[in-house]
């Protein structure tokens, strides 16, 4: 059994780093503050749902952009 209290795990390095960036750019366009220590249990459900959402949005439509060969 995985003792980690993190069930995800960062299959390519480079992802991290572009999923943060990710975060970062969805957290400044909705004007939602990202906690400096990493912990979000002071994050409202609202906002912390507004950030999967736009950062789905935004995988999506990578997404979608390489499948159609056009970027």
């Amino acid at each position: 059994m995985n003792t980690s209290s993190s069930r995800n795990r960062v299959l390519v390095r480079e992802a991290k780093n572009a999923l943060e960036n990710m975060k970062m750019e969805a957290a400044q366009s909705l004007g939602v503050q990202i906690p400096q220590d990493g912990y979000y249990g002071n994050v409202t459900s609202r906002d912390a749902g507004s950030l999967g959402g736009y950062i789905t949005k935004n995988l999506v439509r990578i997404a979608e952009q390489q499948l159609s060969g056009s970027r």
